[in-house]
């Protein structure tokens, strides 16, 4: 690939896109008055395995797996259905600000445990230090106290979102070490599908269709969930990443946490108290210093990765 300058129209896209992933909590939040944790996963990866599966045939790219790639299925399936069943949960019992915040710190936890994978890079000093100023953020993002109104049970919430977080990361180191040898929407495809019987009977199981009548606004935010996120950031990420490098995109990716804690304020009336700012200051600042002393790999980097909204969750 050779990189390209960024113009204004793609930076423009950049934040845009930044912006649609900052508004997936808010939109799940929203959501889960109406439809349940798992009820809610299944309906937003149905959507959302359709508009990948249909763009990915639009393209010519063959998803089916081959004999080879059936194990790399199952165990990315199960960490996908394990990482979103604890997002679920854990956007339901927290705030969706402290949510989005404690959901994007996900990089600190690539990169501590990346040091422990052959196929990633290993902490030096000053990638330590980031780490440390990202955890203290996490650490006082998760013992702050969200209103009571939006929280049913902020703790409990906050320490799923971290383990969320945490099973996100095993996620991306381990689609970077399948997309080096097949597309990257395979994988993507590959996790959706998987979790949706899981999805579907858990749901049939334990929990009702719904909690209210449904109105078009949560079926609404299903499927901004599932086409916006899934499809439209998909397709705009990958398109983007022909042109320019991950790390050359990774500053936009500083921005989510920050529009969806503006837009939790917006659109679902959530106070922001300024400790919560400051954490998620204290992990975007990690998380910069992390990222910039990473920029010469040993190593040659894959010919290209998948949209961090395809694996985000």
């Amino acid at each position: 690939m050779n990189p390209q300058a960024m113009t204004a129209a793609t930076a423009a896209l950049g934040l845009f896109v930044s912006m649609l992933w900052g508004g997936n909590v808010i939109a799940l939040k929203y959501g889960l008055d109406t439809f349940p944790p798992l009820w809610s996963a299944f309906w937003r990866f149905l959507s959302g395995a359709v508009a990948v599966i249909v763009w990915a045939k639009l393209q010519g790219v063959r998803l089916w797996p081959d004999r080879r790639d059936w194990r790399a299925v199952v165990l990315l399936g199960v960490l996908f259905t394990l990482q979103i069943t604890c997002l679920n949960f854990g956007v339901g019992w927290t705030s969706a600000a402290f949510a989005v915040v404690l959901l994007n710190s996900h990089p600190v936890f690539t990169n501590l445990q990346g040091h422990f994978a052959d196929s990633e890079e290993k902490l030096n000093g000053r990638r330590l230090f980031g780490l440390a100023l990202a955890f203290g953020g996490i650490c006082w993002v998760a013992a702050g106290k969200p209103s009571v109104a939006k929280a049913p049970l902020p703790i409990w919430g906050n320490v799923l979102m971290i383990v969320s977080a945490n099973l996100l990361a095993l996620r991306v180191i381990y689609t970077r070490r399948l997309v080096q040898s097949t597309h990257p929407t395979r994988p993507v495809v590959w996790q959706m599908v998987f979790s949706l019987p899981f999805f579907l009977g858990g749901a049939w199981v334990l929990e009702p269709p719904t909690l209210q009548p449904v109105r078009w606004e949560p079926v609404a935010a299903i499927l901004y969930q599932g086409v916006v996120i899934a499809g439209f950031c998909f397709v705009a990420w990958t398109t983007l990443l022909r042109s320019f490098s991950a790390s050359t995109l990774s500053m936009f990716a500083f921005t989510v946490p920050f529009f969806g804690v503006l837009l939790s304020a917006v659109v679902l009336d959530e106070a922001i108290p300024p400790s919560l700012l400051l954490g998620a200051l204290l992990v975007t600042a990690g998380i910069v210093i992390v990222t910039r002393s990473a920029q010469a790999p040993a190593r040659k980097p894959p010919k290209e990765s998948p949209a961090p909204g395809a694996v985000r969750g």
